[in-house]
């Protein structure tokens, strides 16, 4: 028993090693991109949305026309699942506000017991001091409280990324994704890009703009040296968020 109890610091130590791998790898050789899969394409991103499955179109025997095609024609814009459309995304949003606080309260209160069950003169000799009836109760507060802040922030983002079509909806809007990564010396940048489209908005070029997109969810870090040197220590960012005073 004391052996075992002697050699499970060591295996846990030995865990926490083996866990730590893959960051001290990336700490010294920087960042690596993730392995593209076309699978992986079609992960649901964290903001999941439920959808029927797209039901396969019957084929027709004996005729070019197929049931349920907009055009005898080829559209080259998507529309099915597995089809590439281009998101075009411009930001350029700026925001400023501010808000100041000041607040100040003072109390004061007294009471005076000139009769306590006839326990007036009593009460003079327990009490240390002089017992004065007329000041028997006493409070006084005094509270202040002063705030200040600001926000300002610029962004601006100009990208085109190619997304895939991972679901069509019953009234035939498309359900997009795509993510694109760049590495950059030691730091990678992720573009991602979700959303529901109307097959109308997508242009000619099978493009569409990122402001058409119903439930948008466009998001662009990055990992490596300049990401970590931005994010406060978890020891610091746990103290900031959870300290009461």
């Amino acid at each position: 028993m004391s052996r075992l109890l002697l050699a499970a610091p060591a295996l846990l130590a030995g865990l926490v090693v083996l866990s730590g791998c893959g960051s001290v790898r990336e700490a010294v050789n920087g960042p690596n991109l993730t392995p593209m899969a076309y699978p992986s394409a079609l992960v649901p991103s964290e903001q999941a949305i439920a959808y029927p499955q797209a039901n396969n179109t019957p084929a027709s025997s004996n005729s070019l026309w197929r049931v349920g095609a907009r055009t005898f024609f080829n559209d080259q814009r998507a529309r099915a699942v597995g089809d590439i459309v281009t998101v075009q995304v411009d930001i350029n949003d700026s925001a400023q506000t501010s808000n100041a606080t000041d607040r100040s309260r003072t109390n004061d209160f007294n009471a005076a017991t000139p009769s306590v069950f006839g326990l007036e003169s009593s009460l003079g000799k327990i009490l240390p001091g002089a017992y004065n009836p007329a000041k028997a109760l006493g409070n006084s507060s005094d509270s202040s409280s002063t705030g200040a802040g600001s926000v300002k922030r610029a962004e601006k983002i100009s990208v085109t990324v190619a997304a895939i079509v991972t679901g069509v909806l019953p009234n035939g809007n498309l359900i997009i994704q795509g993510t694109q990564e760049v590495r950059t010396n030691r730091e990678v940048r992720v573009l991602t890009v979700s959303g529901i489209a109307r097959p109308e908005d997508i242009s000619s070029t099978n493009a569409i703009k990122h402001t058409q997109l119903a439930e948008a969810r466009i998001s662009y870090g990055g990992r490596g040296d300049i990401t970590n040197m931005q994010k406060p220590p978890a020891a610091q960012a746990l103290m900031e968020k959870y300290s009461p005073f």
